[in-house]
């Protein structure tokens, strides 16, 4: 980018998060400022907009589709996003610098070397007729990295009151500063199997942990699940959904109990996890955002395995928390500046992540 961004101090962004979940697209609307390289946000704007019943069959099923289709809907996809977004931004009558889309992850396999998130920037470049940065995740990973989690750098110079920050999406993934380093990874899965789980009673979610409360403890099970190999590997490391069909579904599968037994255990589950990722800290505070955060028994029961002290912030901040901190990547990328730490994501190096598109010259 050239000087005359590096010298700008303010930045109005739109980002765009789809989760694992399929809950539907954030969008919000942020204004960035930096003083004395010092960064301050404003999240000003912001709304879900739900998936379709077509939506979430075509994102749900999308990996088992032929490579035709997987092109199609990538494109389809982006298109849907730059018209949501259009029509966000005439709703509120805004006019960002520029959109940060996330996109929806079908492939996430770094071992392999490779991730995809699907919603092409250059198609929802066309439909609004704004910048567009996106694929923040491959150029990590082609570094050798897990091209996640990224939204620790966000929570390094946005969120750095708090001594460790949890999102409770898809998955349950964690961030900490730890001897001048940002430390962060996945911990296990959490909404994409408490939803899985809960399709099986016709919901779309356990409504604050109240089937998860109902069920019994399930000890056997439990166990099962905490002796998955992935808890016992060092970070960096991430999750995908691959790892839960092929890992998570069977050990579900495998006992032949009440489907709010195993929302009870799986709840129990994800509280061991955070617990063994944060250790015994004193008077340590716990940020919890995302879509868990509204499970009151599920943070119930991570407050009684971790002694923490859980701040959850306001509503908005919970629920827009990852599209505030992927617009603010997309500010870095627009800066040429590092949006990516290795000390996160095992890369060899830190790097600059996303890719850029205008369909309209300025």
């Amino acid at each position: 980018m050239d000087s005359k961004e590096k010298n700008k101090d303010s930045y109005k962004v739109t980002g765009l998060m789809s989760g694992t979940s399929l809950d539907g697209v954030d969008i919000a609307f942020c204004t960035f400022n930096i003083k004395e390289e010092k960064w301050s946000y404003t999240l000003e704007n912001a709304e879900t907009i739900p998936y379709s019943g077509e939506w979430k069959t075509r994102l749900s099923n999308l990996e088992n589709r032929s490579a035709l289709e997987f092109v199609k809907t990538d494109s389809e996809y982006g298109h849907y996003l730059g018209k949501i977004t259009r029509a966000f931004h005439l709703n509120h009558n805004l006019k960002p610098d520029f959109i940060a889309s996330h996109g929806h992850t079908i492939f996430h396999q770094p071992g392999s070397k490779f991730t995809s998130q699907i919603g092409k920037g250059s198609a929802i470049a066309a439909e609004t007729g704004v910048p567009v940065v996106c694929d923040f995740r491959s150029t990590d990973v082609a570094l050798g990295g897990q091209g996640a989690p990224l939204v620790p750098i966000g929570d390094q110079f946005l969120f750095d009151n708090y001594t460790y920050c949890l999102n409770l999406g898809g998955f349950a993934n964690i961030s900490y500063g730890e001897f001048g380093n940002r430390i962060a990874f996945d911990i296990c899965p959490a909404n994409i199997v408490l939803n899985y789980l809960a399709s099986f009673l016709h919901k779309d979610f356990d409504e604050n942990g109240k089937l998860a409360r109902q069920g019994i403890l399930h000890q056997p099970l439990l166990e099962a699940l905490n002796k998955l190999g992935f808890y016992h590997r060092k970070p960096p490391k991430s999750l995908g959904k691959e790892w839960v069909v092929s890992e998570v579904h069977p050990v579900l599968q495998h006992f032949d109990i009440p489907v709010e037994d195993k929302l009870r255990t799986f709840v129990e589950h994800i509280a061991d996890q955070v617990a063994r990722a944060v250790g015994n800290p004193d008077t340590s505070t716990l940020l919890i955002t995302g879509g868990g955060a509204f499970n009151g028994f599920l943070a119930e029961r991570i407050r009684e395995k971790t002694q923490l002290t859980l701040v959850l912030p306001d509503p908005l901040t919970i629920n827009f928390k990852e599209a505030l901190i992927f617009a603010f990547l997309g500010v870095l990328r627009w800066r040429a500046e590092i949006n990516c730490l290795k000390s996160c994501t095992g890369a060899s190096h830190n790097n600059v992540g996303g890719a850029i598109y205008r369909a309209f010259p300025e």
